[in-house]
């Protein structure tokens, strides 16, 4: 069996969608459907079974797992880059995600976790996923928690025994349930629908215009193609970047959502909430040279690519990832 936690978020269920186009359904997912989108996200896929993270977290503390597993994707814990909740943050992406290697580590099971590029921080010291980790300062508590379970495994020694991936910008079907942190590409769609034009937030860093602060977006299929290149490759172990190795900007992605609908540009640029202002990163750029080292070799997909297949393929029909 392969069990993906948070199998019917976003990543999570792209990644069930994709083993079952490789002929995979042994799958126990772990996730709570208490959103009507989650739902859909997983309504058309093929898996064995679904639990809720406390009744899959008690098979592993009290080792009695009721099938064989061979490996873990945990997509699993709160994505939130606004959450103010730290107990909650830690609780959710720290210490579950500490029980779930462990078991892993023990039982000799490929384990693999979603880290984020939210670790970086402001990027003061790159997007290396070569750097030292101890040298990186995450703007938010969202990236504290994951940094946090980073630097855990590095203490254990367990590194080179797991993945971590650092996704950077992830877009894409299957993110419909999460409110504000759907994608711009999402939420610049459902506004150009609504009035026409998409609102972007103003920069408030001297070296950006509005709208040219930039992102690296990847789309989802991508995604999960880097999640399952280390299912498939027991041997390779670390914390790799997951993104294009690309920075777009925000103005970029707009343009690119009006030409998929076909409408002419019009964007207004609104002030940030001073809460952000602080945790907001001008710039996102992954470093993939050692993700293509470990010998990941399929092509990316274009921010321009990605975002005509996302929205007429699924946006405008109003289709999910399996349908």
């Amino acid at each position: 069996m392969i069990v993906v936690t948070g199998g019917a978020g976003c990543i999570g269920s792209a990644i069930v969608w994709a083993l079952n186009k490789r002929g995979i359904t042994d799958i126990i997912l772990v996730d709570a459907t208490d959103h009507p989108e989650k739902e859909k996200n997983i309504a058309s896929l093929d898996y064995f079974a679904l639990e809720r993270k406390d009744v899959f977290l008690n098979y592993i503390t009290n080792l009695t797992m009721p099938w064989t597993v061979d490996a873990i994707i945990h997509m699993g814990g709160c994505s939130s880059t606004i959450e103010r909740d730290e107990t909650f943050l830690m609780e959710n992406n720290f210490n579950y995600t500490k029980h779930l290697a462990t078991y892993a580590l023990n039982k000799d099971i490929r384990f693999i976790y979603a880290s984020s590029a939210a670790t970086y921080g402001a990027g003061e010291n790159g997007f290396s996923d070569e750097v030292d980790l101890k040298t990186l300062t995450p703007l938010n508590l969202y990236g504290q928690s994951k940094h946090k379970f980073d630097l855990w495994a590095q203490e254990q020694g367990a590194l080179d025994r797991i993945v971590g991936l650092k996704y950077f910008h992830v877009f894409g079907p299957s993110e419909y349930h999460k409110k504000e942190m759907q994608s711009m590409v999402r939420r610049g769609f459902l506004q150009v629908l609504d009035s026409g034009r998409i609102r972007l937030f103003k920069s408030y860093d001297p070296g950006y215009a509005d709208g040219e602060q930039e992102r690296d977006f990847l789309y989802v299929k991508d995604a999960v193609e880097m999640t399952l290149f280390f299912l498939n490759n027991l041997e390779v172990g670390g914390i790799f970047n997951a993104g294009t190795g690309v920075a777009r900007s925000w103005n970029d992605l707009a343009t690119t959502v009006f030409k998929a609908m076909g409408r002419k540009p019009e964007v207004e640029y609104i002030d940030m909430p001073d809460s952000f202002r602080n945790q907001f990163q001008s710039r996102t750029c992954a470093k993939i040279d050692k993700i293509r080292s470990a010998g990941y070799t399929q092509p990316i997909t274009s921010l321009e690519e990605a975002t005509v297949d996302y929205i007429q393929n699924y946006l405008l029909p109003n289709k999910h990832l399996g349908q």
